[in-house]
């Protein structure tokens, strides 16, 4: 066996986000780790990559105890950590940044042309193509992915942790890394996968461990279960979906007019781009991240400057208007970065809670604190929000449940028109539940819904309608009827529309 934690406990004060974890790991095994959001998926991988000391337990690296005080401790153990959001130096190249910590010398001088010769071979060895000199700000997403996995190799790691490793990749390049992970594996490497996309980890993973509330509610064979029953041992129950009415799309909510963005070096990001949404529908934009859709829903929201072209607000032109005001008109937005965008992680969850609702909330003045804490309490209950009270700071929940609280605070808005952007992003199937459910509901309800995804799942799951982006333009429109995960992936890479 090459790696054994043995009843793990890890405690902050009263709070235990461990208790007693079993976790091995064999030789070229993938083994994936999953759990609902705030299910002590994280905080198990730190302690093993050194970043938190556990309360009690053991951690044996091929039979013998070790105790990692900080990451460096396990690098030299040969265990490395790819996190969610990636670790690497924009500015640097690609050896850079894989070499870093490592590098050749030259003298007293970094050794250029050996990184590179270096890296060339390691990419080679290991069949993950890559170009060591070009900017890493200049890759796409699913290289940087190839560049973190070469860099802990190149530390020589035996045991790598893949933190939400398809988060940011489009479904090409999942299927690149899923097939890349099994090749090293072959190799003799060894993998320990945290994701909630379990549809991935039944096609990657060789065994899976299932965590509820800090502790291990399942170990299973991948080739001897579903997904039906991870899902159960994740959430402890049976998974509902919303019932979906058929669509009665009524007046014009929102209007896009001839939208342009313009760009730094003259290309539009946004691209004479006309669309709408209507009361009681849901309309998805599909894309391979980058295309325009962030400036999109920046140029709709008040964000982003628009070059040319109209925005039209429940028949209102909010074409240059103030944030605020676009959302006074009735506009509420579940921003695609939580932490850029959706959170102040320094302020408390209630204080995030009543950002956007603070001018409706007061009285002669001053904030009704007794409304606002009882108004987020309801949030906590019916989006199962974890939370050790409404005064924890918002740096210290889950993304997930940080995810969670920012949707909750969105929707009730009650405005007529929504943005949802990457709305499950991070987030488990039971949260997924719930947070399609209140679209549905929404839309229901007559509410008007800009959905945009990159999981495709999703897309194709909520949406009546789905406009396809490429390169800043919308290239496609397909009814829900229509639309299959091929054709729109098809238009997504550039292809044309049947």
């Amino acid at each position: 066996m090459l790696l054994s934690m043995e009843n793990i406990t890890k405690a902050y004060g009263p709070v235990k986000a461990n208790t007693d974890i079993g976790f091995t790991l064999n030789k070229g095994e993938i083994h994936a780790l999953v759990g609902e959001n705030g299910a002590g998926k994280t905080t198990l991988m730190r302690i093993l990559y050194g970043m938190e000391k556990p309360t009690s337990g053991t951690i044996r690296i091929r039979g013998v105890e070790q105790h990692f005080a900080t990451p460096a401790d396990a690098i030299k153990s040969g265990i490395g950590m790819v996190h969610q959001h990636f670790m690497l130096f924009p500015s640097f190249t690609v050896a850079e940044n894989i070499v870093i910590g490592r590098e050749p010398r030259s003298g007293m001088g970094f050794n250029r042309k050996a990184a590179i010769a270096e890296v060339e071979a390691l990419s080679r060895q290991y069949g993950m193509p890559v170009d060591p000199r070009k900017k890493t700000s200049a890759c796409s997403l699913g290289v940087q992915q190839r560049v973190e996995i070469l860099k802990v190799l190149h530390q020589g790691a035996d045991i790598i942790i893949l933190d939400e490793p398809t988060g940011v990749l489009t479904p090409l390049e999942v299927k690149e890394l899923l097939v890349a992970i099994k090749r090293l594996a072959a190799q003799g490497k060894s993998f320990i996968i945290i994701s909630h996309k379990l549809q991935e980890i039944m096609d990657v993973a060789d065994r899976i461990t299932v965590l509820r509330d800090g502790r291990v509610t399942g170990v299973v064979e991948a080739k001897d279960t579903d997904v039906e029953q991870i899902s159960r041992l994740m959430v402890g129950r049976d998974l509902v979906d919303m019932p979906r009415t058929a669509p009665e799309p009524g007046e014009a909510v929102l209007e896009v007019k001839s939208l342009t963005v313009p760009g730094d070096k003259g290309k539009p990001l946004v691209n004479e781009v006309s669309f709408g949404v209507r009361s009681g529908e849901i309309v998805g934009i599909a894309g391979i991240s980058g295309n325009g859709q962030s400036e999109l829903i920046g140029a709709i929201s008040g964000l982003v400057d628009i070059g040319s072209g109209q925005v039209l607000l429940a028949g209102k032109d909010v074409t240059g208007t103030p944030v605020r005001k676009i959302r006074e008109l009735g506009l509420a937005h579940i921003p695609e970065d939580r932490y850029q965008w959706g959170a102040a992680k320094d302020a408390t969850v209630v204080e995030n809670g009543v950002m956007g609702h603070a001018r409706r909330e007061q009285r002669y003045g001053m904030l009704r604190g007794r409304s606002i804490r009882s108004m987020v309490e309801d949030w906590v209950k019916r989006f199962e929000i974890k939370t050790g009270s409404l005064d924890t700071k918002a740096q210290f929940l889950s993304g997930g449940n940080l995810q969670k609280l920012i949707v909750a605070r969105e929707l009730a808005q009650g405005t007529p028109f929504l943005i949802a952007a990457e709305p499950t992003r991070g987030v488990d199937v039971g949260a997924m539940e719930i947070i399609h459910g209140e679209l549905i509901k929404k839309r229901n309800e007559k509410g008007a819904i800009l959905l945009v995804s990159s999981e495709l799942t999703e897309i194709l799951k909520l949406s009546d309608r789905i406009l396809v982006i490429n390169e800043g333009r919308i290239v496609g429109e397909l009814s829900a009827e229509e639309a299959t995960e091929e054709r729109i992936s098809l238009l997504m890479a550039g292809g044309k529309q049947a």
